[in-house]
């Protein structure tokens, strides 16, 4: 059994996302349950490398991120996910779950909102090709908000396959880009039918992001529950074995909540451990 590997970083339960200290505030206390683990491995996510940002983002953006104190940790969020990306490209992981303190589907080439500060999925995307050629990444996005960063940032890239469950529907005519209504769709199944395209594209790796922003209680409320996050990550970790060797990244996203931080991200990296 291959090993999982979790990114942190402590400045995340200082400063995290929509919250200062409280969205991961009983971390990294929590990880303990893990010891027993011989295949869980907890990672310090490093800082990411500023030339690699500015291959995929603007010096104004760069710049803009530097004044914004929102952003504070936005440069180890950025690096713990293309740390992850590569370690599990690469067999160093088998697959991985990554804690971030700034977002990153709301980052374009030249602007940044909603706490999203570097598009830390398309940055994996770019050192990873950097290091290795066309690598091909597909890409489901469960965060109650539509990635509208990481689409604009890929939207002409024919080895990136992004599938977002928003509140709205789309499908671009190659069927890389996708959008399934969660006002119109069921959930569940929709997180199942990413496999249709999956099946197709044949990805070298699977990025799952994750918000849980959709669950009840939290801002983007969709009625969602641990429960069905239980079943997303069982759903997208088979998808992963069987079409990408296992090879899965997922990335924490939005929700402010503490308590709903803690009791998902946690039954997420059990389903990851198994």
């Amino acid at each position: 059994m291959g090993i999982t590997g979790v990114f942190y970083h402590e400045s995340f339960s200082r400063r995290s996302y929509l919250t200062v200290g409280t969205r991961l505030s009983d971390f990294p206390k929590a990880f303990k349950e893990f010891e027993k683990y011989e295949n869980f491995k907890l990672i310090e996510s490093p800082e990411i490398d500023e030339e690699l940002i500015l291959q995929v983002h603007t010096k104004d953006l760069l710049d803009g991120v530097r004044l914004d104190s929102f952003c504070s940790t936005a440069w180890r969020s950025a690096g713990g996910v293309v740390k992850a990306m590569e370690m599990v490209y690469s067999g160093m992981l088998r697959n991985t779950f990554v804690y971030i303190g700034a977002g990153g589907h709301h980052s374009g080439r030249d602007y940044f909102w909603g706490y999203c500060c570097f598009n830390d999925v398309v940055l994996g995307t770019r050192n990873l090709r950097n290091k290795y050629g066309d690598v091909r990444i597909a890409v489901i996005d469960t965060d109650a908000h539509h990635g509208d960063g990481t689409r604009e940032l890929t939207k002409n890239d024919q080895n990136f396959l992004h599938y977002c469950i928003c509140p709205t529907s789309y499908e671009s005519r190659d069927g890389l880009k996708i959008d399934v209504s969660y006002f119109t769709a069921n959930y569940n199944r929709a997180v199942r039918d990413f496999e249709n395209y999956v099946v197709k594209f044949k990805p070298d790796i699977v990025v799952w992001y994750f918000g849980h922003d959709t669950h009840q209680g939290d801002y983007g409320d969709i009625g969602l529950t641990v429960r069905d996050y239980i079943e997303h990550a069982r759903i997208i970790k088979e998808i992963a074995e069987k079409h990408s060797d296992g090879k899965l990244v997922v990335v924490l996203g939005g929700g402010s909540v503490s308590s709903i931080a803690r009791e998902s991200s946690l039954a997420i990296i059990r389903e990851l451990l198994k």
